[in-house]
């Protein structure tokens, strides 16, 4: 159909052909597909459904647990029930909330504290927060440095841990707003304008 594989994201598919674009996102059975034109969208989606069996769920509203609220100026996404339903498996509900994510007067090592009680937990917490931080980026620091000791936790890491569920308690109902903006066009950085990693980066 004229899709070309992202390099660097193996479920994002592109088309581009003068001044049409689109955008498809694959994830297992589930995909978002953006286009520039109502028209070029419905020949999208009406050639695929000769190969495939498709049902057109409508704008995007529920996408791996990430919810899509539209505004005549912005789209909303938030994880909010996703972040609630953590909070739930830990506990932690109804937890005294916390203003940052991260305890700025200590910094973890490998070595501080006794060996936590259940290393599994503090890993599969490690490893739902990371999910977490696609809307929340104010988290990732956080979540990186307790994600650093995930082969070994202690019990000072963990209330590291506990300290960003309690800042998501806080924050839950924050999100990411998207803008739309006046450009269209593909931005592509080199190695040297991207930290040495290349990449191809667009505006919506």
């Amino acid at each position: 159909m004229g899709f070309v594989i992202a390099k660097r994201y193996n479920s994002l598919f592109i088309f581009l052909h003068g001044k049409y674009m689109a955008y498809l996102l694959l994830y297992v059975d589930d995909i978002v597909l953006v286009t520039s034109s109502n028209l070029l969208r419905d020949r999208i989606i009406s050639h695929l459904r000769t190969r495939f069996s498709m049902t057109d769920l409508g704008p995007l509203s529920y996408f791996l647990g990430i919810a899509v609220t539209r505004t005549p100026l912005y789209l909303f996404l938030s994880q909010q029930k996703y972040a609630q339903e953590i909070l739930e498996r830990v506990g932690m509900a109804s937890c005294k909330p916390a203003a940052t994510p991260v305890d700025t007067q200590s910094k973890l090592s490998a070595k501080t504290g006794p060996k936590s009680h259940d290393p599994t937990l503090y890993r599969s917490l490690a490893g739902v927060l990371q999910y977490l931080t696609f809307t929340c980026p104010d988290i990732a620091y956080a979540v990186q440095q307790v994600c650093l000791f995930m082969h070994d936790p202690t019990q000072t890491h963990y209330d590291a841990l506990k300290c960003i569920l309690r800042y998501i308690q806080d924050s839950i109902d924050h999100g990411l707003h998207l803008y739309p903006s006046s450009s269209m066009h593909l931005i592509t950085y080199t190695d040297a304008d991207w930290d040495g990693c290349p990449d191809t980066r667009w505006s919506t």
